[in-house]
């Protein structure tokens, strides 16, 4: 099978409507103009449905004949609706759902396609934002998936994992195909996507690890953002992407493709040190590259067209570390136009993993809201990264920086950038280190110079890059970055910025206290104030040597926390959210070193990064090694047992933590859902919580504010004749009550996967404030067969908050099944 057609996408086809020429020239006029971007559905089937209820023995050729008409269909509809030069049809959505995303420039128009015949709903573009060496043996991956998956080249082998980010570089070596243990294409006889090429992304790029690629920026042109010569008009990533710790714009941005599946044993070789070897969570499986990201974010006119893509060539899993900028208007979060094309997706069978957001701690901070999503949180890990300044006195402090050492045992002279600098500059552009124009030469030259931290620093670790720019070319022996009292005790993350130059960064008061003290004793003044001897000295030891405390995981502090959210007034949502976590804070993962998105780190193969975009190719890559081995298991059912399989103790026993803003806390689900994902055990769950389509088209029946025109006008079926069900019925492996008025009887339907029957016990850990009958309380099941749990949820007491604890369903056959409960007691019985 090859990567190219005759027959081209419409991703591909460049018409006037669809050069880029044009869409400049429109993007040009738009702005004197109230222009705005719309995802339109029409009432029309899609391919897929197309398929299946006409004859799902159709060709390849029907299907895309069916395509070509609803296309056709489409720019008829505008045609005869509009007059030229009020509108840009951006995209047609054809695959999952029938629909477009056009661009008006006027408001007129705005209100005759809203009401025109056909038109099934209509909703205006929103902002999209960006949300290994060690992580692979953290999540013991080596020695307890790959050897039952025939070795770590072949886990994953046939399976193929769609990336929906900033694109990806063929030429890194973390995908290039000789290097990957799989021939190429194989085993991939479902996928069918096809190559786009462009600036710096050959055809030849799709020739074995890199199954296929396209590139989405229509939207994102049409609302001003996109530019050409910085941004790549092709799949190649001139961004990268990955942290996003405390606001939208990413200060370093990771190729997240190498995290899921990027090739085995490849030596991450930064700055000329070797900081050990990455490998992807699956790396036999082929990646599908869908970029419709950039440095500015993204729109989700654009990332829609993305999946719908993704989703007809064959994807198996689909990977989004990316969400919208803030929760979408509406009746419902769940019925945006991402979360419907997500559960079409969902429907056909695709694993959908999505970063949960980086808007932690704060709780009601999730951006992936919906239950047929698994949502993933961010973990630090056992690795830590510290450095060592020993000074002449005998006194050594702990810090940051992934800086090499100073040179041999020598102790050099230390000097304060004020003591070094013209002293007609001010006193920020000096304490600061970030300007070389202040520095006197004569007198930096050799010395470790101390500079301070202070609100000035840009509110990013690439303030760190730029302190070691300045140090480098004003000729001193290295920098010691100390705190400014008046910025609290919050640290200083040192830690994802590999630096050339020795350094250190001392992130505590008492540090800086100690540091201080002694070069003031030692430095010689005259009368004036200035410093004539420094004889104040130190080393600066290796900062780039990882050791392990072999703790951990612990919740990430930047990790968004449920409970979730239905809608835009932060309703709370019978849904847990996240669903599960997985290694995302300093995650060593591919650079693209043409990247512009970081200057400091530009040329670089690899990074570090942190944020839940690292998180969620780690649980992608795993879903992929879990789709390997059981091919024939629903998205629900791999969801289901990443979850029911998870740690909720770490690796010494001990409950999981959570950073909060200046402390640990015990975790609950709502800030890691199931616990930290075990690969493992998530190979082989015992039983698993099936879901179907119909379930959820019911749960979104249910979802308070949700009427039966909403459904379908989001989805074009309408809700089940049957009586009022409730969001908590939908068969999912956890139970969260966000409103408990006396009881509640939820149903649950397990299935036995592994193969032999088992016998079944039940205990509980009963949320406070509510008492837990289940029954039955033990059974047999056999491979194959299904069985009902009827779960009664009794209030004792009005908590007014969430309350956690969990059913554990513990097999005969050593299985052990985890489902958490979240419950809000709004009104006890009796009261």
């Amino acid at each position: 099978m090859t990567n190219c057609r005759n027959r081209k996408s419409e991703a591909e086809k460049t018409p006037s409507t669809f050069s880029l020429s044009v869409l400049f020239e429109e993007k040009e006029r738009s702005f004197l103009l109230d222009a705005k971007v719309f995802m339109v559905l029409m009432d029309d089937e899609p391919v897929i449905s197309f398929k299946t209820n006409h004859n799902h023995l159709r060709s390849d050729e029907d299907a895309l004949m069916y395509k070509d008409s609803i296309i056709s269909k489409h720019d008829n509809f505008l045609e005869l609706l509009f007059r030229k030069g009020t509108y840009t049809k951006l995209y047609s959505y054809t695959h999952l759902i029938n629909g477009f995303a056009v661009h008006i420039t006027s408001e007129e128009a705005i209100d005759v396609l809203q009401n025109a015949k056909g038109v099934r709903n209509m909703y205006e573009d929103i902002k999209m934002v960006k949300m290994t060496t060690h992580t692979p043996e953290f999540l013991g991956i080596p020695t307890g998936v790959w050897p039952t998956l025939g070795g770590a080249p072949n886990s994953g082998e046939g399976v193929v994992i769609g990336m929906i980010d900033t694109g990806i570089n063929p030429q890194h070596p973390s995908f290039i195909s000789q290097l990957s243990g799989v021939s190429p294409q194989s085993n991939r006889t479902k996928f069918r996507g096809i190559c786009t090429t462009g600036n710096g992304f050959p055809q030849t790029a799709c020739a074995g690890k890199i199954a296929g690629a396209h590139y989405y920026a229509r939207a994102a042109i049409a609302a001003g953002d996109f530019n050409i010569t910085r941004d790549y008009a092709s799949p190649f990533d001139a961004d990268g992407h990955g942290r996003q710790v405390h606001s939208t714009n990413p200060s370093v941005r990771i190729v997240t493709s190498s995290t899921a599946a990027g090739n085995h044993q490849i030596p991450v070789i930064v700055n000329g040190f070797n900081y050990g070897y990455a490998s992807g969570m699956a790396p036999g499986a082929g990646i599908a590259v869908y970029k419709a990201l950039y440095s500015f974010g993204g729109y989700m006119a654009d990332v829609v067209a993305a999946v719908d893509q993704a989703v007809e060539d064959g994807v198996d899993i689909l990977s989004l570390s990316i969400g919208p900028s803030t929760v979408p208007p509406g009746p419902s979060a769940f019925l945006n136009p991402l979360e419907i094309e997500l559960l079409f997706a969902t429907n056909s069978g695709v694993v959908v993993v999505q970063a949960a957001g980086n808007g932690g701690p704060a709780s009601s901070s999730i951006l992936s809201f919906s239950p047929w999503i698994t949502s993933v949180a961010a973990s630090i890990t056992d690795r830590k990264y510290n450095n060592t300044i020993i000074l002449g006195n005998g006194q050594s402090f702990s810090g940051t920086s992934l800086a090499p050492p100073t040179s041999g045992q020598v102790l050099f002279p230390i000097a304060a950038a004020a003591d070094v600098c013209s002293r007609n500059t001010s006193y920020v552009m000096v304490e600061n280190c970030h300007h070389t124009e202040p520095f006197i030469q004569p007198l930096v030259r050799g010395k470790l110079i101390i500079c301070t931290y202070s609100y000035d620093f840009e509110l990013d670790a690439a303030s760190i890059s730029t302190v070691a720019e300045t140090i480098q070319n004003v000729g001193a022996a290295g920098f010691i970055i100390t705190m400014d009292p008046h910025t609290g005790s919050e640290e200083v993350d040192g830690t994802t910025l590999t630096l050339q130059v020795p350094g250190i960064i001392l992130n505590n008061m008492d540090a800086t206290s100690a540091l201080w003290e002694y070069y003031n004793s030692q430095t010689i003044r005259n009368t004036n104030g200035i410093a004539v001897s420094f004889t104040a000295t130190a080393r600066i030891l290796d900062g780039r040597r990882a050791f392990y405390t072999g703790q951990g995981p612990i919740v990430a502090s930047f990790s968004s926390r449920g409970p979730d959210v239905n809608n835009a007034l932060l309703q709370t949502a019978d849904v847990l959210k996240p669903n599960v976590m997985a290694p995302g804070s300093s995650i060593w993962a591919a650079w693209s070193p043409n990247s512009e998105g970081d200057q400091h780190i530009k040329g670089q193969n690899f990074a570090l990064a942190s944020g839940t975009s690292m998180a969620t190719p780690h649980i992608a890559g795993i879903a992929a090694l879990i789709k390997q081995k059981h091919p024939h298991w629903s998205p629900a059912a791999i969801i289901s047992a990443m979850m029911t399989t998870a740690d909720v103790t770490d690796r010494l026993g001990a409950p999981i933590l959570a950073q909060q803003s200046y402390q640990l806390a015990p975790a609950t689900p709502f800030d890691y859902g199931s616990g930290a994902i075990n690969p493992a055990r998530a190979l082989d769950p015992g039983l698993v919580f099936n879901i179907k389509f119909k379930h959820y088209i019911q749960f979104l029946c249910a979802v308070p504010g949700v009427d039966d025109d909403s459904v379908r006008r989001a989805v074009g079926i309408g809700c089940p004749t049957k009586k009022k069900a409730w969001c908590s019925d939908l068969n999912t492996a956890s139970v969260t009550i966000s409103n408990l008025i006396g009881s509640r009887k939820v149903n649950r339907r397990v299935t036995n996967v592994s193969g032999e029957k088992e016998e079944y016990q039940v205990t509980l850990k009963e949320p406070m404030g509510v008492t837990v009958t289940v029954s039955p309380k033990i059974f047999q099941i056999s491979p194959n067969a299904s069985r009902h749990l009827k779960i009664l949820l009794e209030a004792k007491e009005a908590t007014n908050a969430h309350t956690f604890g969990e059913l554990i369903l513990e097999g005969s056959k050593n299985h052990v099944v985890r489902v958490p409960l979240a419950v809000y007691v709004t009104s006890a019985i009796g009261s």
